[in-house]
């Protein structure tokens, strides 16, 4: 065991047949004979036959808890049990953990207290102790704020390397979609083209190519800049985890051997989303190609894309654990979707409701800063509001690249944390509730006697 962010190899995969919710195995000692008997439940027949019961029974009061003073010859009873689940009564039972009314209960002489560790929890039942907190989140099943919340600690706390890391990112990203924008797709007679009513089918499909090929570019060198941003901010998250700092280097350092395989595991999962969405327009391509009508065309694509964005969707949240599962475990990327396939089972819900906040957050935080910014620049460049929203050209300047790309950068700046820290916490909290991971972050953590008394899952969560 080490402080390293993968923690603890899965091994055999706990997750396989750990449902959320399922009981934990029943190691517990059963009380068994019939002084603990409930006494709603009648016992056995003293008289019937094979008994070997008396047939002479002391008086039914005496068998009754002791309320008034001791009968001659008795022992007084023990005192009541305080506030609390602390004190061991004399006849080695645990007050307080079941019934304190008397003798032959689970709180009484010979009763069954509770394990270790679960000793005064602040004056009855006043619910359990609070978990032990060496980083950004406690160490126990997580609430959906608490999720966020520590997203946003992440970024609040160690804001040196993680505004670093995006900052760097970003700046480095944009430099590049703006030189690319700005020298080699800026071509007016490509968007002409494609505003020419007249112009032939030749010319269109040449201007459609080249925008579908700009396009492309872009999205690649943004994609690889939000590869090495989640690579490096997961290892980042991962010791905030553990109240541990990481600089920009050790965190390269860590994340440099999986870099390659998370680009595979992104490219993988994107043809995988194209692959479902081809295969459900299929039947209307086949439809047209045959020359079919026009009507079941169009019905057969929107009914087949719909499938396919209802199928993709489905998938994503699935594997959508996979890259902190590949960076975290240090896991091949076969084996990083079969871990998300497993951690997200049963939890599919809860898994795309969290991501589906986190996103919209991170996309109201992108646009505080991404609009204003997009508005200055048309007027900066000559265009304003009116002939920004009207100028579908993509001949806006220098000047408008490089405003609209500060605030790209600031936008991007402030989203990578909130992505890439919330998917981290996620999975972090699926194998707390599948795995007890948190008995191995505590560990890490140099968190000691945890464990005792671990509390259960957090109401609501």
């Amino acid at each position: 065991m080490n402080d390293t962010p993968g923690w603890a190899s899965p091994g055999s995969d706990p997750s396989d047949g750990r449902e959320p919710g399922a009981s934990a195995p029943a190691d517990r000692p059963v009380p068994a004979g019939p002084a603990e008997q409930p006494a709603d439940q009648p016992g056995p027949d003293p008289q019937g036959p094979g008994s070997q019961w008396s047939r002479e029974q002391p008086p039914p009061g005496q068998w009754s808890t002791p309320t008034g003073a001791p009968a001659p010859g008795q022992a007084p009873p023990p005192p009541p049990p305080g506030p609390g689940w602390g004190g061991r009564p004399p006849g080695g039972g645990y007050g307080g953990y079941g019934s304190p009314s008397g003798p032959g209960g689970y709180g009484g002489p010979g009763g069954y207290g509770p394990p270790s560790g679960y000793g005064a929890w602040g004056g009855g039942w006043g619910g359990p102790p609070p978990a032990a907190k060496p980083g950004v989140i406690p160490l126990r099943p997580l609430g959906v704020g608490e999720i966020l919340d520590g997203a946003v600690s992440t970024m609040r706390t160690y804001w040196r390397t993680v505004l670093g890391i995006s900052l760097t990112v970003a700046v480095v990203t944009e430099v590049a979609v703006i030189l690319l924008q700005g020298l080699v797709l800026n071509d007016t007679e490509t968007t002409d083209a494609l505003n020419d009513p007249s112009a032939s089918l030749t010319e269109i499909s040449r201007a459609a190519g080249e925008v579908a090929l700009s396009s492309g570019a872009v999205l690649l060198i943004t994609l690889v800049g939000t590869i090495i941003a989640t690579a490096l901010l997961t290892t980042v998250t991962s010791r905030a985890v553990l109240g541990k700092s990481v600089t920009i280097g050790e965190a390269w350092r860590d994340a440099r051997p999986q870099v390659l395989k998370l680009f595979g595991l992104i490219i993988l999962t994107g043809l995988i989303a194209v692959g479902i969405l081809l295969v459900g327009a299929l039947p209307g391509i086949v439809v047209a190609i045959a020359g079919g009508p026009g009507g079941a065309i169009a019905a057969l694509l929107v009914l087949g894309i719909l499938a396919g964005v209802i199928v993709t969707v489905w998938l994503m949240v699935r594997f959508s654990l996979a890259s902190p599962a590949l960076m975290l475990e240090k896991q091949s990327i076969t084996k990083s979707l079969g871990r998300s396939t497993k951690l997200v089972r049963g939890s599919w819900w809860r898994v795309f409701g969290i991501q589906f906040l986190a996103s919209i957050i991170a996309n109201i935080v992108s646009s505080l800063a991404v609009v204003p910014f997009t508005l200055l620049a048309a007027y900066a460049s000559g265009h304003g509001l009116t002939g920004f929203l009207e100028n579908t050209s993509a001949d806006y300047g220098w000047t408008f690249l490089i405003i609209t790309g500060i605030g790209s950068v600031i936008g991007s700046m402030l989203t990578f944390p909130i992505n890439a820290g919330v998917t981290v916490l996620l999975y972090i909290d699926q194998r707390i509730r599948r795995e007890a991971l948190d008995l191995e972050l505590a560990r890490a953590a140099g968190v000691e006697n945890y464990g005792a008394g671990t509390p259960g899952a957090v109401p609501g969560s």
